[in-house]
C-alpha cells in the first residue's frame, strides 16, 4: 500500500498525470469522483474526465462515507483507488455546511475544516487497512491572488492545510507545474535538493 499525492494549479495536467500513474501501477482500478454536476461547464469537465478513463476502470461518484467503501465490490476488487480531487470535495462540503462563510464563528469553520481532514484520513485508512495504492489529486490553491472574500480565504486556508496533511502522510508526491511533472517526495523521504534531479 502507498498514498501517491499528486498536486498541482487548475488545468496544469495533474488529473492526467494521475491517470497515467494509475495504469502504470494496474488495470484494476476504482475511480473516486468528488465532483458534483451544477452546471453545463461542469457538466463539460465531467464528460471531459469520463472520456479519457478507461472503460475497464470503474466510478464511485462520492466525496464523503469513506468507511463504506470496503462494502463495495469495485473498491474491494480493485488494486488502486484514484481520488479526485480534495479541493472539489473541500467545497463540497462548504456548500453542505450551510454556513454563512461572511458572518459564521472561527469555531464553525474549524469545526468544518476538521470534518473535511477526518473524511480524507478515513479514505487513507480503508486504503491501508485493504492494502490498496491511492492516488490523491488536489489544486495548489496559495501560489494565487487573495480571494476578496470570506468564502474563498476559508477555501484558500483549509486547502492549503489539508493538503499538507495528505503530503505529509504521503509516500510519494509529484508537483505538476505546466504538464511537466516534478516529484517532491519518493518512499516517504522529502527529495533532497539537488542531487535528487
Amino acid at each position: 500500500m502507498a498514498v501517491i499525492f499528486v498536486i498541482g494549479g487548475a488545468r496544469s495536467g495533474k488529473s492526467t498525470f494521475a491517470e497515467l500513474k494509475a495504469k502504470e501501477y494496474s488495470e484494476k482500478v476504482v475511480y473516486i469522483a468528488t465532483g458534483v454536476i451544477t452546471d453545463k461547464a461542469m457538466a463539460d469537465r465531467v464528460k471531459r474526465h469520463r472520456d479519457q478513463r478507461p472503460d475497464t476502470w470503474h466510478t464511485l461518484e462520492m466525496y464523503r462515507g469513506f468507511e463504506t467503501l470496503r462494502e463495495k465490490d469495485e473498491f474491494m476488487k480493485s488494486e488502486v483507488v484514484l481520488l479526485d480531487c480534495i479541493t472539489t470535495m473541500i467545497g463540497n462540503f462548504m456548500v453542505d455546511s450551510k454556513l454563512n462563510f461572511d458572518t459564521c464563528s472561527l469555531e464553525e469553520v474549524n469545526e468544518l475544516e476538521n470534518k473535511i481532514t477526518q473524511e480524507v484520513f478515513s479514505l487513507i485508512k480503508v486504503c491501508r487497512e485493504n492494502d490498496k495504492k491511492l492516488i490523491i489529486v488536489s489544486n495548489e490553491t496559495g501560489m494565487g491572488l487573495v480571494p476578496p472574500y470570506f468564502m474563498g480565504n476559508y477555501f484558500r486556508d483549509m486547502s492549503g492545510r489539508v493538503n499538507n496533511k495528505i503530503g505529509a502522510e504521503s509516500d510519494h508526491m509529484y508537483f505538476i507545474f505546466s504538464g511537466i511533472p516534478i516529484k517532491l517526495k519518493h518512499k516517504g523521504e522529502m527529495v533532497k535538493w539537488p542531487q535528487d534531479f
